[in-house]
């Protein structure tokens, strides 16, 4: 199966505020999730990359990487600022980032950390700051801060399902 490609989709933005709950589990779950996912992953398996893209270790790397976007993002909103700051589109963080190296255990705490810091930040935000806009520079619309929560989590799955994929792969 073609999986999508990240860059290339879209979003139905607009996200009701009602809907931060069920954002906030999506996103407190990932570090499980992705616990599970690659615990059933032979150690040589974990730093193997097919056809040119990333392990899953890198997978697992990229999603730590990435969890300095979302708090900077925060900090945009935060700030009042007018657009949010964009993405490295090349994920240069991710492909110099020597994840492969490293243990997938450190990374896992690493992920889990981040991520219960930034769902500290959001969990004392109150209607008002949640609703709050700035222009997403690459879908070229405003983002409210529970549209941006709605961004995470379908990237975080967006990477779940390809370290699923890779798994089935590499047998």
């Amino acid at each position: 199966m073609q999986r999508r490609i990240w860059f290339h989709r879209t979003f139905e933005l607009g996200i009701p505020i009602e809907a931060f709950p069920e954002i906030v589990e999506r996103l407190r779950g990932t570090p499980l999730r992705l616990r599970e996912r690659t615990s059933e992953v032979p150690d040589g398996r974990l730093t193997q990359r097919r056809d040119g893209g990333w392990s899953i270790q890198e997978h697992v790397g990229h999603l730590v990487d990435l969890e300095a976007l979302w708090a900077g993002r925060l900090d945009d909103f935060n700030e009042n600022r007018d657009e949010l700051r964009p993405a490295d589109v090349e994920n240069r963080a991710t492909w110099e980032g020597h994840h492969n190296e490293g243990s997938l255990e450190e990374l896992l705490e690493e992920f889990a950390t981040l991520r219960a810091t930034m769902l500290r930040r959001c969990e004392v935000l109150d209607d008002q700051e949640l609703a709050r806009t700035a222009f997403h520079p690459r879908l070229r619309q405003p983002m409210a801060v529970v549209d941006l929560l709605f961004f995470v989590a379908e990237h975080d799955d967006h990477h779940l399902a390809s370290i699923t994929e890779l798994s089935r792969q590499l047998g």
